[in-house]
């Protein structure tokens, strides 16, 4: 079974002749390690699913100083939505920390995919929520968590990307500085 159908199946169900009407609204792309899938300042067309590879999608402050807002690992979705819904300049970049394979989806086909396929208006609604309690937990804990507690709960939530991603962008999704990760890393071993 194709990975985005599986993806998709998570939340709805959909017929062979269903799955390939929604496949094809999406266009496949394959990038580079560290190629931009996102820019500042470009405008962001798509809404991008990872089939394979990791992605970051980061904040340079006026210091220089990279912020991490997410990774994207396979079966995650990424872009800088409001550049994407809002057809505006991208303020965040999207870079690729691996070799990627995705799928994209433009505004315009995610919209005519969701007025041909209603169910599929669903699955991006359930997407979109899911993502906003995620995004809103993560503001949370930024804000009333010690950098420990980001870290275990890091660590509880994604197990797999402390041994797939270098630590000094753990420490920069974190908040923290790449010495205060390597104790709290060397504390958890």
């Amino acid at each position: 079974m194709h990975p985005l159908r599986q993806h998709i199946e998570k939340i709805i169900s959909l017929s062979d002749t269903e799955f390939e009407h929604v496949l094809s609204h999406f266009e496949h792309k394959s990038l580079r390690k560290h190629q931009y899938l996102v820019q500042e300042g470009e405008y962001d067309k798509y809404d991008n699913w990872v089939i394979k590879g990791c992605l970051k999608a980061f904040y340079t402050n006026s210091d220089g100083k990279e912020h991490i807002l997410q990774f994207a690992i396979e079966d995650w979705w990424v872009a800088d939505y409001d550049a994407y819904f809002n057809t505006l300049q991208a303020t965040i970049n999207v870079d690729c920390m691996e070799p990627c394979e995705i799928l994209q989806i433009s505004l315009a086909n995610r919209e005519k995919l969701c007025t041909d396929l209603h169910k599929m208006e669903y699955f991006f609604r359930q997407k979109i929520t899911n993502g906003y309690v995620a995004l809103q937990k993560r503001i949370l804990s930024l804000l009333s968590n010690n950098p420990q507690e980001r870290y275990e709960e890091f660590i509880r939530l994604y197990p797999t990307l402390k041994d797939r991603i270098p630590k000094k962008y753990i420490a920069a999704y974190l908040g923290v500085s790449r010495e205060t990760l390597s104790r709290l890393y060397s504390n958890n071993s």
